[in-house]
């Protein structure tokens, strides 16, 4: 589910490459949209073979299913935090966080400031992706 600036919400389906160039395996929704470039291409439900290019900047969440288990082995040497996001529209978000951080840099502040435009927060069944420049607060659940 794409969730755009001014309330557009879409069912349907992004694009990922192949090949990640940070990591190993296939690139990821956030992968995807933490790339540089403004847009990246959506096929919104029932609009045939009609493909999108969707703003970056105007894109409030992307909501995408867990598909395959996660890389345990990567998740086992990171922090895990729960956190409630609040967004521009005042909607609230709830989740755990993964942070991946070095050691000296492992707070929860130091994860939202990254450098990447959208960050990820998961359900049991979703992942949530945020572009930062649409939070209004964050508050540590643990």
């Amino acid at each position: 589910m794409l969730l755009q600036a001014g309330g557009g919400r879409h069912e349907g389906e992004v694009y990922v490459t192949e090949r990640a160039s940070q990591h190993a395996g296939h690139e990821t929704p956030l992968d995807m949209l933490n790339r540089p470039g403004g847009f990246f291409p959506f096929r919104p439900k029932g609009d045939g073979a009609r493909i999108w290019l969707v703003a970056k900047a105007r894109t409030v969440t992307l909501t995408v299913s867990q598909t395959e288990p996660a890389d345990t082995y990567r998740l086992s040497a990171a922090k895990q935090a729960a956190l409630e996001v609040t967004l521009a529209d005042g909607s609230t978000l709830t989740g755990r966080a993964t942070l991946e951080l070095p050691v000296h840099h492992s707070r929860i502040l130091d994860y939202l400031n990254a450098a990447e435009q959208f960050f990820a927060i998961t359900t049991a069944e979703q992942l949530l992706i945020v572009n930062r420049a649409h939070v209004l607060h964050v508050r540590p659940e643990d």
